[in-house]
């Protein structure tokens, strides 16, 4: 049973054979690779900071808990408005239960 051709194959034959970009390939690579150790990296602008800082294992880790801690932050935050307003609600209904003039026109009871 013949086993089918490698769709590599012709990639690799293609970048053995020597080519008009060859000459200049090997010093353009060694240029990159000596820009990237001294930490040079060319100007990508913010997203690619970002993208550098956050493809640190410790970073990623320490924005992820950031954004955990401010999601619970923010949640705690709406609850207590949500209850503050529910105790208030409570609050009038009980005061309008106790005291049935408060039914009546709010500018009735002003002395």
């Amino acid at each position: 049973m013949p086993t089918p051709p490698d769709p590599l194959d012709p990639l690799l034959d293609r970048w053995a054979e020597p080519s008009e970009a060859a000459p200049n390939l090997a010093p353009e690579v060694w240029r990159r690779i000596s820009l990237v150790e001294r930490g040079g990296l060319e100007a990508g602008g913010l997203w690619s900071d970002i993208d550098a800082w956050l493809s640190r294992p410790p970073f990623a880790i320490l924005f992820v808990a950031c954004c955990a801690l401010l999601g619970l932050f923010l949640a705690e935050v709406r609850v207590n408005r949500l209850q503050r307003e529910h105790g208030a609600q409570l609050e009038r209904s009980y005061l309008q239960l106790i005291d049935p003039l408060l039914k009546a026109d709010p500018e009735a009871k002003l002395p």
